[in-house]
């Protein structure tokens, strides 16, 4: 079982030749809308990846009485995502306003909505003691997934904490808290710096010092996600293990990060070294970035075991 606790949105997407400044506007020809919510793209990424095998995706979250709530279930559960855990309430569902430029870089601002009133008694506890693996993020209240991971760790799961979005502001114990109860935790480059700052840590920016810090201080794993240059983990006992991404020409970013999340749950879950896991989940990263949308090019287990078999260059 793979428990997602987490935010859903609707994304509204424009593509733009470059990304406005402050206080600028940049027109673009149309807006086109996606599904998205870093913990329901996790939560996709990992069901397209376990199919119809032995493991089960669920998510727990919330989403308003509106049409985009409706629909956001309705694609979980035709992407093979247990939603018995996601509460329709009355405020409007999450959502997203993100621009594209032409390199396929972008900038995202979150309207979260329904997501702020999630909470760790939505999730039951059939999510939690059968669970092997729990994932969560940044983007439903921290003391709601603190507890959570609490209630997760005390029935045996494995939790997987991505720290995205990092908080502009977090009381350094808070973030103490957090550590304590993560088995891996996932970060890109600029993200592992300032949870390390935020821990009094100053590392110089340097991602992978961060990494080893966060790892040897806290006694988890800890992996750093670095876009093209693929991903790094280090152990608590300083262990590495190192994963490259496929050479790609980026239609649109958006969502690599979560398709790595969700397929290392997967990975993990099917107790998969974790070498292994983190090749297959940069590859799968990788493809995401092939089509527009945080969803729509996550990988089924069938293209990304196609795709390993292949050359590394998945441009064409």
């Amino acid at each position: 079982m793979i428990t997602v606790f987490g935010s859903i949105n609707m994304d509204l997407v424009a593509r733009v030749g470059r990304i406005a400044r402050p206080g600028e506007t940049v027109l673009s020809p149309r807006a086109s809308s996606f599904f998205g919510g870093k913990g329901a793209n996790q939560a996709v990424a990992a069901a397209r990846m376990c199919g119809a095998g032995s493991i089960n995706v669920a998510m727990v979250g919330a989403v308003g009485d509106d049409v985009f709530g409706k629909a956001c279930l309705d694609n979980l559960r035709e992407n093979g995502v247990d939603v018995e855990a996601v509460r329709i309430i009355d405020e409007p569902t999450g959502c997203a306003f993100i621009t594209v430029d032409d390199s396929g870089e972008n900038a995202i601002t979150v309207a979260s909505g329904a997501n702020m009133a999630v909470r760790a008694a939505d999730a039951p506890e059939r999510l939690l003691s059968g669970a092997s693996v729990v994932v969560l993020q940044i983007e439903v209240p921290l003391a709601e997934s603190l507890e959570l991971a609490r209630r997760a760790r005390k029935a045996g799961a494995m939790v997987v904490w991505n720290v995205a979005p990092v908080p502009s502001a977090i009381e350094r114990m808070a973030i103490a808290d957090m550590l304590a109860t993560t088995d891996v935790l996932v970060v890109n480059e600029h993200e592992a710096v300032a949870v390390a700052a935020f821990m009094g840590e100053d590392v110089g920016g340097n991602c992978f010092k961060a990494s080893s810090i966060l790892a040897r201080m806290s006694g988890l794993v800890c992996i750093v996600t670095a876009g093209a240059k693929g991903a790094l983990a280090v152990g608590p006992d300083g262990t590495q293990y190192r994963a490259a991404a496929r050479p790609v020409t980026a239609v649109d970013t958006t969502g690599a990060g979560d398709t790595f999340v969700g397929v290392l749950a997967c990975g993990l879950a099917e107790k998969r070294d974790l070498g292994d896991a983190m090749r297959r989940a940069c590859v799968a990263a990788s493809l995401s970035c092939l089509t527009s949308g945080a969803q729509a090019g996550m990988p089924t287990r069938e293209a990304l075991e196609r795709a390993l078999t292949v050359s590394p260059t998945l441009a064409e």
